[in-house]
């Protein structure tokens, strides 16, 4: 259901209806749960260095904060400095695991395309409501 205050924003033509973000998101957090607990998994048994799972740690700490960001905190200007987090974050884990476990890069090629697209999407709602 799409709340009241993102209802009330004005939105580019080519902003996808509410419905959409649902299905997208659920197959998402299919590719993010699988590729990223195994990251997190070799971490831990040191098949690869820890510091590898940084940026993954990161992204999913400003992927969960941007919802109550946008649509609890209601500040666009916020939720478009989060979502370049996450997507600078998601940039920064795909190169650094391509490496060592390049299945979890490719995977996460459309986590990586939602994500630039729901940038634009977010910093463009963020200049048409300022």
């Amino acid at each position: 259901m799409e709340s009241t205050y993102y209802a009330e924003l004005i939105r580019p033509f080519w902003a996808p209806p509410s419905w959409l973000f649902g299905p997208v998101w659920t197959i998402l957090y299919v590719i993010i749960v699988a590729s990223f607990t195994t990251v997190f998994y070799k971490a831990y048994k040191k098949d690869i260095p820890k510091k590898t799972a940084i940026p993954f740690a990161l992204n999913l700490f400003f992927n969960f904060a941007f919802t109550p960001i946008q649509f609890g905190l209601q500040n666009n200007l916020l939720a478009s400095l989060d979502i370049l987090f996450v997507l600078g974050t998601l940039v920064w884990a795909i190169k650094s695991i391509k490496p060592q476990l390049p299945w979890v890069a490719y995977a996460n090629i459309p986590y990586l395309a939602w994500v630039i697209f729901a940038t634009v999407l977010q910093l463009t709602v963020t200049y048409l409501n300022a």
